[in-house]
């Protein structure tokens, strides 16, 4: 059987590359577009419910436009639907927000008005540089809150810890709202990692198995669920009990878990 969640057809279209693999009535290509919006939903049937969420600057396979929802795959494989108007033509960008958020501004003033909130990881094009702000296709950025795309970071436990305090949202993938899976991508993706969007993918497709001691950055895999080690004994993860990003200590996390149905550890991935 075919993962849905991985696999671009939905009946009426499908990738060129699933031809005599699935059935459709067409088999395409596909179009490249990219979110113009601070964040958006992926969802599993148009106006349905969100998978997961993409990102100002993400870039997506456009297989179909219909009643104002497109039928794509983002770049680490995922599918699904994103609302139309969301999507616009794919430009260069070069830099992503290093930040928890930042803003755009229309002017290279702070004082000037706010015209687009942007989370952590959107992506942007930089037109020009000035004194404090870049320009970008976006408005005026502090040049603080940018980080070029060639200089990803290094630690992925740093950027989960940089959603502390995030508020859980299923399927969230941003700083305005994240869930386990969302938390564990944005800290790999920062670094140039590639990383599936959802825990089982993660775990499947993730590091390699290790015995002993945790170390900063390790994953610990649950049934649905997935955390990251800030040190040996301490991890971070976004979930529904504090219902936000937040430290425990990992066996106080392991006794309730077990203890609220969810069973024992399932995997321990190293990086």
């Amino acid at each position: 059987m075919t993962d849905r969640r991985l696999t671009p057809a939905n009946g009426r279209v499908a990738a060129l590359h699933l031809a005599g693999q699935v059935t459709a009535d067409r088999y395409l290509a596909g179009q490249p577009m990219m979110l113009i919006r601070p964040f958006s939903d992926l969802c599993a049937a148009p106006a349905g419910a969100r998978d997961r969420q993409l990102l100002l600057g993400a870039v997506v396979t456009v297989f179909e436009d219909r009643g104002g929802w497109s039928f794509v795959q983002a770049v680490d494989g995922y599918v699904g639907y994103v609302a139309s108007d969301r999507l616009g033509p794919v430009q260069q960008v070069t830099h992503s927000v290093g930040t928890a958020a930042t803003h755009a501004y229309l002017t290279e003033d702070m004082k000037s008005p706010d015209v687009m909130a942007l989370p952590f990881g959107a992506r942007v094009s930089v037109l020009d540089e000035r004194a404090k702000f870049f320009e970008t296709t976006v408005g005026y950025v502090p040049k603080k809150h940018l980080r070029p795309l060639d200089r990803p970071f290094t630690d992925p436990a740093t950027v989960a810890q940089l959603h502390f305090g995030v508020p859980y949202l299923w399927g969230g993938n941003s700083t305005r709202g994240i869930d386990c899976s969302g938390l564990v991508a944005a800290a790999l993706g920062a670094c140039a990692v590639a990383c599936p969007a959802d825990s089982d993918l993660q775990c499947a497709g993730l590091g390699a198995d290790f015995g002993g001691a945790a170390q900063r950055g390790d994953l610990i895999f649950w049934r649905g669920h997935v955390a990251m080690m800030v040190d040996a004994a301490t991890l971070i993860h976004a979930n529904a009990h504090h219902m936000a990003t937040a430290y425990e200590p990992l066996e106080a996390a392991t006794l309730r878990i077990a203890a609220q149905g969810g069973g024992p550890i399932t995997a321990r991935r190293r990086i």
